[in-house]
């Protein structure tokens, strides 16, 4: 970098909008970091970023130069954000004692360096308990922070006139500071040969000395002249060695700071999936003693510390031993992003991450603490990318619908070309093609989805036997920001319709349903379906079982269902008999653009249901069908011979009534050998006469016939029972387990060890609850209830209701989704698992009371379903209406559950 220290990103101003998005306000937040000072600052939205220390009144741009030697550093992270590192030592701190107070002005520019809004950030860092050595090692520079001790290994004391006597030990429990009235005369420099320079001299080599009345401070480029590299258990580290002389009078003292900073290459060593880092444990160039004792190792991202739940969250990894500290980071992992790198046009991308490691320990031989630590930038080599086109272009809607990625957050779409002709993605939206920028879920990867109609001039139409061939050549124009590095991705897209030919309608029917097949061929679903008097619609569809192949469709409706209707064979038969009513499904598809019928169907079958049962103890039922012929009839409305004598239940197609041979104005009449009870099905008078209905009469006859003189004979004969073997019923163990697994793909879980386990609040649970050691394929696993609690015990308050007898909790039912389980080299019956998705905010009142810890705890049944008396082994349903589910309630006394409980999970 050179000149003045800016860093921004020309983005997606210069190309236009890829999508509507909503206007942010600049966000700037600091953070004290321990030693360093921490900024960020975005979403820059295309706006260049330029940084300036304020002291007093005065405002001092920082060159890249001028960062390096007073301790700042800077950054591009994901999202266009820029992060801004300064040690609080640095050059234009103010030092109010165990505080230090640093003033940034920034500007953000323009596409044309003119004018910007200016943002002003004051931060004050307290540090109150600082080692007596501090090393930091940033992505520019390194410094080092000793006390003005004499003596101590750091000071070390000298005559400046033969027989002039310095200052005398006081022993290390007795620290003394050197006085004010000493002043820094010379810097001698250790390449390891030494090397002396003025106080000016060094400044000029781009050292950078602070001497306060407690501490000297000493901060160099990593890669200025007069360090070193050496190895340190076969880690390479840049090593500065310094010691500055100060002068009173006629003495003299001097003070030893040294820092050493591991380099990328010899140190990080990366694989497909993983990157490792190691830093010497004992590190040679820094130790000046013997015996080291280690007091604290912290891991980190971004200069913040992790604590060790989000270290396993991130499934990152640390190791300590006498030779290495190692940190093993899968790629990918968050903390980190994906940054494009083009080479040759070809498109890459690596992974960037920063960890950091913080060290302190302490030396036996000078009872003196160091606090080290390192900010360490790792960049992946390039991965291939594969770009995939996604073709999800359904050829009947006449539209290409493609998506075209993955692509790293870094990269802008600048043009595309259709054919010959290049547009900008303002352009497009004055064409008919449709541009939008997708998110990959759970990911900072990236998609362009592009529609464009089949009629747009780009699109080229060739005729061939029985088929119409669409075809379109695209070029995306990229560019990887903020390097502005260009190159595209091309891909040719091709649609095949078949010619239009006239669907076909077939059916046939059993005693409860009717069956219809619609057959469309190649040319695809591009017409208009009415069942009866309905629209084929989604609901509707849901609701029939449709089903769909690309080349036909099928739907079953029930014989009761509202779209079948109902008719006489002849009306004028009185006489209610199942073979005189018929049912009949109309199916009738038409042309949505003229309305124009493509093909009628009507299927009829014979009425399924008994519609009189003459009961041997004189009760008579009968059912009464609106037919089509009377449509205005309401059958709550009929009555039998005796209008007090209405039906036992009725709706708007039918009324059921139950009924005695000497009750509701029955009739009998007496035949040869038998007895024949008559009843009438009507509206009543009063409704006739005010001419209710305009339609034909309706009355049916209800008819019974009962044996007066008849004789039966029956005889029995009697055997002896023989000793049958049979099966008693037993109890036994089953072991059922709950897991939380680590994904969705349900491959990988937590094992008792891990917990607990931190989660984000972005992260669902995935639960898996399993049959454990059971090899009967007729047995499955039922979940009764799931619910969570802050506590271990599972009877405990509060509780939040996740399932509730098998179904969802129909307060809040979205909280809860359950997900298949398919045979696999895991899973051998899938019916003895279940696996279900636990949202985290089920587990709160509202968003911003969200618990901290929860336990998990479900109630499970084994099912068998040679059970008769089971209510579980039934096909249990969770139906949704009015936008709530209904559950059926059982008594849970009545089950043999078993309970099972997670361990504890922390909610971040």
């Amino acid at each position: 970098m050179v000149g003045v220290f800016i860093l921004g990103l020309f983005l997606l101003s210069l190309f236009g909008s890829i999508e509507a998005q909503k206007t942010q306000s600049t966000n700037i937040q600091s953070k004290c970091l321990g030693n360093i000072l921490r900024v960020d600052v975005g979403p820059l939205r295309g706006k260049l970023l330029e940084v300036s220390a304020v002291v007093g009144n005065s405002a001092y741009k920082l060159t890249q130069s001028l960062a390096t030697q007073c301790g700042f550093s800077m950054k591009y992270n994901q999202q266009e954000t820029i992060v801004i590192y300064a040690s609080i030592h640095n050059c234009f701190a103010q030092n109010m004692g165990d505080s230090f107070r640093t003033v940034l002005n920034l500007r953000l520019y323009g596409n044309q360096m003119v004018q910007g809004e200016v943002y002003q950030v004051a931060e004050t860092c307290s540090y109150s308990t600082p080692a007596s050595r501090e090393i930091i090692c940033d992505r520019n520079y390194m410094e080092v922070s000793v006390k003005r001790v004499v003596p101590d290994d750091y000071a070390k004391p000298r005559n400046l006139v033969p027989g002039t006597q310095s200052k005398s030990d006081h022993g290390r429990a007795t620290e003394k500071l050197i006085d004010s009235g000493y002043k820094i005369s010379t810097l001698v420099l250790n390449t390891p040969e030494e090397k002396k320079m003025t106080l000016m001299e060094a400044q000029r080599h781009g050292y950078r000395i602070a001497n306060t009345p407690t501490r000297l401070v000493l901060r160099s480029s990593k890669s200025a002249p007069d360090t070193y590299i050496q190895h340190v258990a076969g880690v390479p580290m840049a090593v500065l060695q310094a010691t500055t002389i100060f002068k009173k009078k006629w003495l003299t003292t001097e003070i030893e700071a040294a820092a050493a900073c591991p380099i990328v290459d010899g140190s990080v060593y990366i694989t497909e999936k993983l990157i490792s880092w190691f830093l010497p444990t004992r590190i040679d160039p820094l130790i000046s003693s013997g015996k080291l004792k280690l007091l604290e190792v912290h891991v980190g991202i971004d200069g913040r510390r992790l604590n060790g739940a989000e270290v396993s969250a991130r499934r990152y990894n640390m190791t300590v031993d006498h030779m290495y500290i190692a940190v093993h980071i899968p790629i990918g992992a968050p903390g980190g992003f994906f940054k494009s790198v083009v080479q040759n046009g070809q498109y890459f991308v690596c992974y960037v991450i920063e960890p950091m490691l913080e060290l302190l320990w302490m030396e036996d031989a000078t009872n003196r603490d160091t606090r080290y630590k390192v900010l360490f930038p790792i960049t992946t080599p390039p991965m291939s990318q594969p770009v995939q086109v996604y073709d999800n272009t359904v050829v009947q809607q006449q539209v290409f619908n493609v998506v075209i990625g993955p692509f790293a957050p870094d990269v802008a779409l600048a043009n595309i070309t259709l054919a010959e002709e290049v547009l900008t993605v303002m352009d497009s939206t004055k064409r008919s093609l449709s541009v939008q920028e997708h998110r990959a879920h759970n990911s900072s990867l990236k998609f362009f989805a592009l529609k464009l109609p089949f009629t747009d001039k780009a699109v080229l139409l060739k005729k061939e036997t029985g088929v119409t061939v669409y075809s379109l050549k695209v070029t995306l124009g990229l560019v990887v920001l903020p390097e502005f590095a260009p190159f595209s991705y091309s891909t040719n897209l091709k649609a095949k319709m078949v010619n239009a030919g006239k669907p076909s309608i077939s059916g046939i029917c059993d005693s409860r349903n009717f069956y219809i097949l619609v057959q469309y061929g190649m040319q695809g679903h591009t017409f208009r379906t009415t069942l009866g008097k309905r629209l084929l619609t989604q609901s509707v569809a849901q609701e029939y079982g449709f089903t769909e192949n690309g080349t036909h469709f099928s739907v079953v409706v029930p014989f009761t269902s509202q779209d079948v209707a109902y008719e006489a064979i002849d009306v004028s038969v009185k006489k209610i008999e199942g073979s005189f009513i018929k049912g009949r499904l109309d199916v009738m598809l038409q042309n949505p653009e003229t309305n124009h019928n493509l093909q009628a169907f009507t299927l009829t079958c014979s009425f399924p249901a008994t519609l009189i049962e003459c009961l041997p103890n004189g009760t008579m039922t009968a059912l009464a069908v609106k037919l089509e012929s009377v449509p205005s009839l309401n059958p709550r409305q009929l009555t039998l011979r005796d209008p007090a004598c209405v039906p036992a239940y009725s709706n708007d197609r039918y009324a059921y009534f139950v009924f005695t041979g000497n009750t509701c104005g029955t009739t009998r009449k007496f035949l040869s050998n038998v007895m024949l009870y008559e009843n009438e099905i009507s509206l009543p008078d009063a409704l006739l006469k005010r001419g209710a209905l305009d339609e034909p009469e309706y009355e049916l006859k209800v008819s019974c016939y009962y044996d007066v003189n008849t004789s039966r004979a029956m005889t029995f004969h009697t055997r002896p029972r023989r000793n049958e073997p049979y099966a008693e019923n037993g109890k036994g163990e089953l072991q059922v387990a709950l897991r939380l697994a680590v994904d969705d793909s349900y491959n990988e879980f937590y094992g008792d060890s891990d917990y607990p386990i931190s989660k984000y609040l972005q992260q669902p649970l995935y639960f898996e609850v399993e049959l454990v050691r059971s090899m009967n394929p007729k047995v499955s696993l039922e979940l009764e209830n799931c619910w969570a609690t802050v506590d271990e015990d599972r009877a405990s308050q509060p509780r939040w209701n996740l399932i509730i007898n098998g179904c969802p909790n129909p307060v809040d039912p979205h909280s809860v989704v359950f997900h298949p389980v398919w045979t696999d080299d895991r899973v051998q019956y899938p019916s003895h698992i279940k696996r279900f998705a636990v949202q985290m905010f089920a587990f709160a009142e509202d968003q911003d009371n969200l618990k901290k810890q929860l336990y998990l705890h479900c109630d499970v049944e084994i099912c068998d379903p040679r059970n008769r008396l089971s209510e579980v082994c039934r096909n249990r349903r969770c139906s949704s209406q009015d936008n709530r589910i209904k559950v059926q309630k059982r008594a849970t006394s009545d089950l043999d559950l078993r309970h099972v409980s997670s361990g504890c999970i922390l909610v971040k």
